[in-house]
């Protein structure tokens, strides 16, 4: 593996809330997304990764020493069902097209094992491309896609 995952630990807590800037500014494309006045984006509420510890959690991606991404990953219970879902996930331009967003996405199933739900937004089709290239070969075919509400999900598990 040509890079590590870590979970944020506390005197990353920084490092993540800039690199969520990136993400936002990455994703304002598809959901208009302006700058506030002090020319920065609304902060993303990561508290809840700090406090909910059983239910989310944040990963920094690194090669080479250096800051390349994130994942934040939420396990959500219902009366229906439980299951992990990615709740962001985000590669620096820089680094993609280097395979660490798939073996990243990889890691992160093999780590939380159990019914995964992944979505993307009906605008950003290169996240439904990516998503569904990388777990049609991590679940081997072995997974459900659907669209609902403007959404395209997939279902499998890890």
């Amino acid at each position: 593996m040509d890079f590590d995952i870590m979970q944020v630990n506390q005197e990353q807590r920084e490092v993540l809330a800039n690199l969520m800037q990136f993400y936002i500014y990455d994703f304002s494309e598809y959901i208009k997304f302006d700058v506030e006045e002090d020319g920065r984006y609304n902060p993303y509420p990561l508290e809840d990764y700090w406090k909910d510890v059983n239910h989310r959690f944040a990963y920094i991606i690194k090669q080479e020493n250096k800051y390349v991404g994130f994942v934040l990953v939420r396990f959500i219970e219902t009366d229906e069902r439980s299951y992990y879902s990615i709740v962001e996930f985000f590669i620096l331009k820089k680094y993609r097209r280097e395979a660490i967003g798939k073996g990243a996405a990889a890691h992160i199933f093999n780590l939380h094992r159990g019914p995964w739900e992944v979505h993307q937004i009906e605008s950003n089709r290169s996240a439904q491309k990516f998503w569904h290239e990388v777990i049609d070969e991590y679940t081997q075919g072995q997974f459900k896609e659907r669209i609902e509400e403007e959404k395209t999900i997939q279902n499998f598990v890890s």
